[in-house]
């Protein structure tokens, strides 16, 4: 793996690309995302040139052996960020869907709102027919598990601060339900939670999520966010 040493920059964020076998499109995401900020790549087991393209594009990578999931993916990008020194990471996924150019509004909401969990809103009206579909009724779900509107809680594109970071990093979820569960820890932990809109973006990029794996865990997730946040009212209740 490579651990270059980056200096912080002057607004002290990272971002942060977790990439499985995303050789073909990585390098054009790290050129448009260097505009603004320094990146680093958690490759997570490819089997293709992604930690090389990466390099090649001026990113700093980690390489994790084998294919352990995009929580665990993030979950090393985080331990990295917090040891280089950096304030908030701004994650964003590697297939293109995220676009770069939108990395100032999470900075400008960052700097004048002060989140600690800024979360990129899509439009579902632009989704595929079927995603919009599943992420409605994921949204659905969440924000009744939550007791509270949640926007959108499968967009990947978010930024974090430093406190949240360090909060999560204990968690023991591994895959895509890890980002669902960020947004239980930040509401839970009374950090704030915020969000910023952006591009709804689908073209020809194929998801790594497996239903079979994910709806069950999901759900799993929804349920225990369900439980926490009963418990964590009734704690705040009775002060």
């Amino acid at each position: 793996m490579t651990l270059k040493h980056m200096p912080p920059t002057e607004s002290g964020v990272l971002a942060l690309i977790p990439a499985y076998n995303e050789g073909r499109k990585i390098s054009a995401v790290i050129q448009q995302t260097r505009q603004y900020l320094p990146a680093l790549v958690v490759d997570d087991g490819s089997k293709d040139d992604t930690a090389e393209k990466a390099e090649q594009a001026g990113a700093s990578v980690v390489r994790q052996v084998p294919n352990q999931g995009k929580g665990a993916a993030l979950k090393r990008g985080f331990a990295w960020a917090l040891e280089q020194g950096f304030d908030a990471v701004i994650m964003l996924d590697a297939d293109g869907q995220h676009d770069p150019n939108e990395i100032p509004r999470f900075l400008e909401a960052y700097r004048e709102r002060g989140g600690d969990l800024i979360i990129g809103a899509r439009e579902y009206s632009k989704m595929p027919i079927i995603r919009r579909c599943t992420n409605t009724i994921g949204r659905w779900s969440f924000s009744w598990a939550m007791g509270q509107y949640i926007p959108d809680n499968q967009s990947g594109y978010r930024l974090l601060t430093r406190r949240l970071m360090e909060a999560v990093l204990d968690s023991r979820e591994q895959g895509f339900h890890f980002e669902v569960e960020m947004i239980m820890t930040c509401v839970k932990q009374d950090m704030k939670l915020d969000w910023v809109p952006i591009s709804t973006i689908y073209e020809d990029e194929h998801s790594h999520i497996n239903p079979i794996e994910h709806v069950p865990n999901f759900f799993r997730v929804v349920f225990k966010a369900r439980r926490e946040m009963s418990q964590h009212r009734r704690r705040k209740a009775g002060a």
